[in-house]
């Protein structure tokens, strides 16, 4: 069955169904390796070339090897790290820390940090760009973008967004493509004259955090805190499909070697999307995954994708001080799934 402009009350219905779809490949756990230690975890993103996974964890950022599971380092001394982008060119890492309202520089070889560079309130997410060769974090605080040179590791331009940015992906040609959670819209811009060149509807998609993009046929992936995927034409903005997906998604990757893209959702499902053609999309399996595993890398080189999980016990009542309480984490169940077809 494919899916032009979708109707969400029909795809619902499959979504509810059976976990992964007759004809679709076996989507399943291949992996899992333990790490343990203290803290949450956030984004993160795989260094093919070395075949690195880094993560980061709250106060520090961990280095582990995509193939064997096993920790090779970590970089520490951060506040709310988030996001990470690797310049390998340059063997250079930049992280955000966003309780002090920076990016720590760090030496892709030796793991040791070499620079901090100040930036808008509370950076997030980070994105290498090849063509301007500039690094961006968003600034989940302040409504922008800061550029930095990574020749130089200096602020070259600061970028006002008209909402509050997320996820981001360049499309490798000059554009980059960014969630604004606030306003249910992505933000266009240009990299290399670091200006916003316009904003798009999600349409139904509302609060969208992952965002993920098929450069070869220009079609974006957001997904939303209301069960929802949003397919964009990167060059129109217009929604071309929306798909349902697991609740309480925060990331999204596309494989172009497969033609899918992901949904990591909190729920513990990770929803999987097949581009038929650039019109046409079908959910081909929704994997069972531990509940809260929400962030997602893709590791281009073995077309898996990369999870990090946790074990999480009861969560407790509500209180006067803390009327929406999170559920404790277990000490030392944090690790990394591998997720693909065998």
């Amino acid at each position: 069955m494919k899916y032009g402009n979708l109707a969400l009350g029909a795809a619902t219905a499959l979504l509810a169904g059976a976990t992964q779809a007759a004809d679709a490949p076996a989507f399943r756990e291949l992996h899992r390796y333990a790490l343990g230690g203290a803290g949450g975890w956030d984004l993160l993103a795989v260094e093919e070339s070395s075949r690195r996974v880094f993560v980061t964890r709250g106060d520090r950022l961990l280095v582990v090897d995509a193939d064997s599971g096993k920790a090779l380092g970590e970089i520490g001394a951060l506040q709310r790290a988030h996001g990470v982008a690797l310049v390998p060119s340059l063997k250079r890492g930049y992280v955000s820390s966003g309780g002090d309202d920076k990016v720590v520089v760090f030496d892709l070889e030796s793991l040791k940090p070499v620079a901090e560079i100040a930036t808008g309130k509370s950076p997030d997410a980070m994105l290498y760009d090849t063509i301007s060769n500039h690094v961006f974090a968003f600034d989940g605080h302040g409504a922008a973008a800061t550029v930095i040179d990574p020749a130089t590791n200096r602020v070259v331009a600061t970028i006002a967004l008209p909402g509050k940015p997320e996820l981001a992906v360049a499309d490798g040609a000059g554009k980059l493509f960014v969630n604004l959670e606030d306003k249910s819209q992505v933000a266009a811009i240009d990299t290399k004259a670091n200006a916003v060149l316009g904003t798009w509807s999600l349409g139904s998609c509302e609060a969208p955090t992952g965002i993920a993009l098929d450069a070869a046929h220009q079609r974006l992936f957001s997904v939303c805190a209301n069960k929802q995927m949003a397919v964009l034409d990167a060059v129109s903005g217009k929604v071309v499909a929306t798909l349902p997906i697991g609740s309480n998604p925060d990331g999204a990757v596309f494989d172009p070697h497969s033609g899918n893209a992901f949904s990591a959702n909190g729920d513990g499902t990770l929803t999987v999307v097949h581009e038929d053609d650039p019109a046409h999309f079908r959910i081909v399996a929704n994997v069972t995954t531990p509940p809260r595993t929400r962030t997602i890398a893709l590791d281009a080189k073995t077309h898996r994708v990369v999870l990090p999980f946790a074990e999480f016990g009861a969560t407790p009542a509500p209180t006067k001080d803390e009327p929406h309480p999170r559920p404790p984490m277990k000490p030392e169940s944090f690790g990394l799934l591998m997720v693909g077809q065998p």
